[in-house]
């Protein structure tokens, strides 16, 4: 059986030809799935999705009526799936639900770290020979607080990563991780840790309950001088919101590695189009924003997992058996 794989990027392509070798062929493509390249898939029974496919309705019906019968995501989160077309259809859904929390906990890091410390500015400046030191001053993190909204594996890694840094620890989520309560961390309202952090980091699902969580009054509600990362899903950050704050002057800093309507821009070159997304246009425009293209869990060792991941659904469909990260089972 050859497999369809749509958004596979160069550095993904040899590791999920490498893990299928022996099993089924692969055919990868790096253009994303959506209602305009769906009919590719005609004569697939099986195909693969990355985490910026549409697999709305509409994209949905064309892949059921091509033949296609399964849909392995590479990725842990499935907003972009209508799941209940999905079932109506009989396609089968699975997901990955699981891989290296530490890429994500350890890349929130590195944009809280570069926005506090103007890394950005500085290697700007010192590409051009200026090593002057204005406007570089960034503050310790030891002594301060780090609130983390979500406070499962990978809010965990976090909060382990803050806690060496000798950092005050506030949680919250709808349960306690133990974990992060030996850690020290309090869980307290989100209103709570809102207002008292210097530090805010997401690590929610996106999900109706969560969509816009950090919406105008929550970025009222933080410290003028607070840093806020984002390193989950776009939709949790009212981004329009965001953009009023800072052109108010607020925030020390703030790391976005995903964007509400990142879809058909992020993981491609638009470097020599015109941008007609307004509020992403005035977003990265501002000094002390940082915004890279959901990369967060791009290292070797969570890709390989996602990809081994990937393949054991695969074999797995076929096979009749059922895991934990099947969405929607096998008709």
């Amino acid at each position: 059986m050859e497999i369809l794989a749509f958004g596979v990027q160069a550095d993904e392509k040899p590791l999920l030809e490498r893990a299928f070798a022996g099993h089924h062929e692969v055919r990868c493509l790096d253009v994303f799935l959506n209602e305009d390249t769906a009919p590719i898939a005609a004569g697939y029974e099986v195909i693969s999705s990355s985490v910026n496919a549409e697999l709305d309705g509409p994209v949905l019906e064309i892949l059921a009526a091509g033949g296609t019968r399964m849909i392995a995501q590479r990725s842990t989160g499935f907003n972009n799936i209508d799941l209940t077309t999905a079932e109506r259809l009989g396609l089968t859904v699975a997901r990955v639900s699981f891989y290296s929390p530490y890429s994500v906990a350890e890349f929130a890091w590195t944009l809280a770290m570069a926005v506090n410390r103007r890394i950005v500015r500085a290697s700007t400046r010192t590409r051009d020979f200026d090593f002057r030191l204005d406007g570089l001053m960034g503050r310790d993190m030891h002594g301060r607080t780090a609130g983390i909204l979500g406070t499962g594996k990978i809010g965990e890694a976090f909060a382990r990563i803050a806690h060496g840094f000798g950092m005050r620890l506030l949680g919250w989520d709808i349960a306690e991780n133990p974990a992060c309560a030996e850690l020290g961390m309090k869980y307290v309202p989100k209103e709570q840790l809102l207002a008292e952090a210097d530090l805010v980091t997401l690590h929610v699902p996106l999900m109706p309950e969560t969509q816009h969580l950090i919406d105008a009054a929550a970025l009222k509600s933080m410290k003028d001088d607070a840093i806020l990362v984002n390193s989950s899903r776009g939709g949790l950050v009212d981004t329009a919101a965001l953009v009023d704050e800072l052109r108010a002057g607020r925030f020390t800093g703030v790391g976005l590695d995903v964007y509400e309507a990142e879809a058909g821009l992020f993981f491609l070159d638009k470097s020599l189009q015109a941008i007609e997304d307004d509020t992403l246009a005035r977003l990265v425009t501002f000094p002390n924003v940082l915004v890279t293209s959901h990369q967060a869990y791009y290292t070797e060792d969570a890709v390989g997992q996602i990809i081994e991941t990937t393949v054991g659904n695969v074999l797995d469909y076929r096979a009749g058996r059922r895991s934990e990260n099947v969405l929607v089972p096998r008709s």
